[in-house]
């Protein structure tokens, strides 16, 4: 049996109606009329935890040093992205540089000078891994000339301002904590000379105008790091940065309000932001940098081409992209087993290589201007590097170049030759058969070893050149090379019987002296 509780609306109406004005009745009696304001609703718990997440207003990280670039910010940004100033090349901006510590904040650093350096670098990850070879590419187009300068007689508050020839992207000063301090700086490069093609100035790579803030240490040197910050620009030709932000206000203006709430506002100014201290191996012009020492190198990451000259005659069997010319060494070459070489030279870089024997290799296989770029890098960290990564740092020649060389990847050749040397005492056959003091039949434990040639060139020269290194034969005593034919007949080696023999062809080298005893003939069988 089922109950159902039959209520009219009415009941039902006057029952919602009583507790509502009853569960009301209560925040009159404890704000009153006059009390009540929108600062006490947010101040109840339900919206105290929506900004639980953010750090207490004592917590908030208090720099101790603030730089601000006088030159308006673009309003084309949007929200939650960092400002773009626009410069213009050669002119004059300053850079107003304030304490801004607490007051007992770094206080070894009162009533002393400290050390700025100001730099000009890319903003483009990219453009900072190849940032060398950009700089050097800006240095032979525009000889004489820097990236950046500091404009003396405008500037305030600075002492013992320093320009090195070595570096041609950054400069330094003195500046007392206690004065009004003031640098302007004059950037001379502009974004569209390191774009690929040239186009106009919105066009060009961004950079970073940073500066690195430092302390006397106990030697008198200015090295304790104590602030770094920057900001991003870009710099045209004179009076360009002034009709590009223009252009940028013009567009905002056309947008509607709620387009224009994606966007930034336009300062008068620009605060560098926070950042980390730019590297010691910043750029240095070659030209007055000191050449790098390296500690000796395991065997295990030398290449082929770091091995002296007289051990590469044995790596015909085991290499076909080093093949080496006997005839350059004469009568005095050394001849090591191919498993003796393989000990002595490893082709590809090795995980396991330190810093030092990866800028070996790179030394050794003719990457030498990329040393400096990879000078933190191990072979581990080398080999990690996909092709499209090293195409982006190196460009595409050298790229490709280097992802071929860390993955030794090798060039197929053209026609492999086997050869073997043939003693006279014995028969062609693999294996022989003898017959031992029993008169049983046996076989013989003496093989021919065959030694593969790798052919680039396919001529009757480079052929004999290499078959005198597998013989060890001096190659000035072969006088005539034969291949035998049918019936036992003996045809003279040619480019064109070279160029014609099937891949992989196998032979048994037969010498023969000449008539007068004094030099070798060889036969192919």
């Amino acid at each position: 049996m089922a109950w159902v509780l039959k209520m009219d609306d009415a009941s039902i109406e006057s029952g919602l109606v009583h507790d509502f004005d009853a569960s009301l009745s209560g925040i009159g009696q404890e704000l009153g009329a006059g009390a009540y304001s929108m600062s006490d609703v947010l101040a109840l718990p339900i919206f105290k935890q929506e900004d639980s997440s953010l750090p207490p207003e004592s917590e908030t990280k208090n720099t101790p040093f603030q730089y601000v670039l006088c030159a308006a910010t673009s309003p084309a940004i949007k929200l939650h992205d960092e400002t773009l100033t626009y410069l213009n090349q050669g002119q004059s901006y300053e850079v107003r540089m304030l304490d801004n510590r607490k007051q007992d904040e770094l206080p070894e650093i009162n009533n002393k000078m400290v050390k700025s350096i100001v730099r000009v670098v890319f903003h483009d990850r990219r453009l900072q891994y190849t940032e060398h070879q950009q700089l050097e590419g800006w240095k032979w187009n525009r000889p004489g000339d820097r990236l950046l300068d500091i404009d003396i007689p405008m500037s305030v508050g600075i002492v013992e301002p320093k320009t090195h020839p070595s570096q041609l992207n950054a400069a330094e000063f003195l500046w007392d904590l206690n004065k009004r301090a003031s640098v302007f700086v004059q950037v001379h490069c502009i974004s569209t000379e390191f774009t690929p093609r040239k186009h106009g100035g919105e066009k060009g790579v961004p950079f970073r105008i940073q500066f690195d803030t430092f302390a006397q240490g106990e030697g008198g040197e200015y090295i304790e790091h104590l602030h770094s910050a920057s900001c991003q620009i870009k710099v045209f030709k004179p009076k360009g940065a002034d009709r590009k932000q223009k252009t940028d206000r013009e567009k905002m203006e056309k947008r509607s309000p709620h387009e224009k709430e994606k966007y930034q506002s336009s300062y008068d100014t620009t605060i560098l932001s926070e950042c980390s201290p730019w590297p010691d191996n910043a750029y240095v012009s070659p030209n007055q940098a000191a050449t790098p020492s390296f500690t000796s190198t395991p065997l295990s990451t030398y290449t082929m081409s770091s091995v002296p000259d007289s051990f590469l005659c044995s790596s015909e069997s085991s290499s076909p992209n080093h093949q080496a010319d006997p005839g350059s060494h004469g009568n005095s070459e050394v001849i090591l087993h191919p498993t003796q070489l393989f000990e002595l030279v490893e082709k590809q870089l090795s995980p396991t290589a330190s810093i030092q024997d990866a800028q070996k290799w790179l030394l050794k296989n003719r990457f030498n201007s990329y040393t400096r770029l990879f000078s933190h890098f191990s072979g581990s960290d080398l080999l990690k590097l996909t092709r499209d990564d090293l195409v982006q740092i190196c460009g595409p020649a050298d790229g490709i170049r280097l992802f071929n060389a860390l993955k030794s990847r090798s060039v197929r050749p053209r026609l492999t030759v086997y050869v073997c040397q043939e003693s006279p005492q014995e028969s062609p056959l693999l294996e022989r058969h003898a017959t031992d003091e029993n008169g049983d039949h046996s076989i013989s434990s003496s093989l021919h070893v065959y030694h593969a040639l790798y052919l680039e060139e396919l001529t009757a020269a480079e052929l004999i050149r290499k078959m005198a290194c597998v013989c060890s034969l001096p190659l000035g005593t072969i006088n005539q090379v034969y291949r035998q034919g049918p019936t036992g007949i003996h045809i003279l080696l040619s480019d064109q019987m070279v160029y014609n023999l099937p891949d992989e062809s196998c032979f048994l080298i037969s010498t023969v002296k000449d008539e007068l005893g004094e030099g070798l003939h060889l036969i192919l069988k």
